[in-house]
């Protein structure tokens, strides 16, 4: 299984010299991203910073020694946050394992992380986590800012906003499908986040999008190039003018596939934006409780919404 489609998806490159506030690029690259985030739900950055490889490689090899651990270590509580701190795949997506780090950009949690998974700690896998969620919450606040100015929304509005984010750095483990048991290849089914903004990379290819004409992109793995999708908190947000973006995982090597995952939550009640209310788009959602939703997000009266859990949560 597998999509025909390679390259349907807008790609930007956000670390481009010419890409500086107010500059023509910067204002062309707000359209893009808006109109991306409107269309496919999504886009893929180029985010080649000094030093970013060898800065992800560190990064995946932590994961990899995170993933190692026994069970009952990666079982452990790590925060209070409804966030799914540990998961694995049913019966159904078997390949499936993941682990979530809460505010990864602080050095405080990510010692207390280390230090429940390694009694004895363990800085070198706190300093690789915390360089490495650091340099994409650049991107991602780069995005959130650009997404703002496509709309037009005041300055104050975007800093507001941006004071009440959270960030989640999550890794992902997809084992090699066992053959001779007659396991597929499926490492997650079609879905869309609950987050504001969900950034991927992938080490090995196996990242499909959901494109609005209903076929499958591909996205290609490279350190250098995060996928940047629109959640269900940004869709009420924008009130439901961007599009949450569908996508799914397929585990086509031979090897053990890792990818990793920041997102952005938010810690009060928001309301969709003003000023995005109109005649046109009439409102389309209650006040939102970030936190509140991802309780209801795995609940089986949310599951039996599926996909319209948002709209079952707080549409109107």
């Amino acid at each position: 299984m597998g999509c025909e489609t390679k390259w349907e998806l807008a790609v930007i490159d956000m670390s481009s010299e010419e890409m500086k506030a107010g500059s023509e690029a910067w204002i062309s690259g707000c359209k893009t991203v808006r109109k991306a985030f409107e269309d496919e739900g999504g886009f893929v950055a180029l985010y080649d910073k000094p030093g970013g490889e060898q800065l992800g490689d560190s990064f995946y090899s932590s994961m990899k020694q995170l993933f190692e651990l026994p069970l009952e270590s990666k079982q452990r509580e790590t925060t209070d946050k409804p966030i799914i701190p540990y998961a694995r795949g049913h019966p159904d997506i078997p390949l499936y394992e993941t682990l979530a780090i809460y505010n990864p950009i602080s050095k405080q949690h990510c010692e207390h992380y280390a230090n429940v998974m390694w009694p004895q700690g363990n800085p070198t896998f706190c300093e690789n986590v915390n360089s490495y969620a650091k340099q994409l919450v650049e991107l991602d606040n780069m995005v959130k800012r650009m997404l703002f100015e496509s709309f037009g929304v005041e300055k104050n509005k975007y800093e507001e906003l941006m004071e009440s984010m959270e960030y989640v750095v999550r890794g992902y483990k997809y084992r090699a499908p066992e053959r001779e048991k007659g396991e597929g290849n499926l490492g997650l089914p079609p879905h869309s986040d609950p987050s504001f903004i969900t950034i991927l990379n992938q080490k090995i290819d196996g990242l499909e999008v959901r494109l609005k004409n209903g076929e499958w992109a591909h996205v290609s793995a490279s350190h250098n190039l995060f996928f940047v999708m629109c959640g269900h908190a940004m869709k009420v947000w924008s009130n439901d003018r961007l599009r949450a973006c569908h996508h799914r995982v397929f585990v086509n090597s031979k090897v053990d596939r890792y990818s990793m995952g920041l997102m952005t939550y938010i810690n009060k009640v928001i309301e969709p934006e003003e000023t995005l209310v109109d005649e046109e788009h009439p409102l389309r959602f209650k006040p939102f409780d970030h936190y509140g939703y991802l309780r209801y997000f795995h609940t089986p009266e949310a599951i039996a919404k599926l996909p319209r859990r948002i709209y079952a949560y707080c549409g109107i």
